[in-house]
């Protein structure tokens, strides 16, 4: 179940971001796969998912993530979100779109 949710916010994500899956699970440090990652964890997250299932859909996807990583990467959307009304829209648009 959660797993199709993670699968939705992927997807969602990858359009958005006009990138591939494979480009998204990359250990590239390019700053439009970075954010996409992050957004990724912080979807997730306030699903809610917890750290184990999302680092579990990582690794799935031959992306290995520590904890703390993506508790990181969780934190810095949260600020974004809090400074820019268009990154919250943005959110709760994919948030609308994804159910299951």
């Amino acid at each position: 179940m959660k797993s199709d949710i993670f699968y939705q916010y992927v997807d969602r994500i990858t359009e958005l971001f006009r990138i591939t899956r494979e480009e998204l699970f990359s250990k590239s440090k390019r700053r439009d796969l970075v954010d996409a990652r992050y957004l990724l964890y912080y979807l997730c997250y306030t699903r809610p998912m917890s750290l184990s299932y999302i680092q579990k859909y990582m690794a799935e996807n031959s992306y290995l993530i520590s904890h703390s990583s993506v508790i990181y990467g969780i934190n810095i959307i949260i600020d974004r979100v809090k400074d820019d009304s268009d990154y919250m829209q943005v959110v709760k648009d994919i948030q609308k779109a994804v159910f299951f």
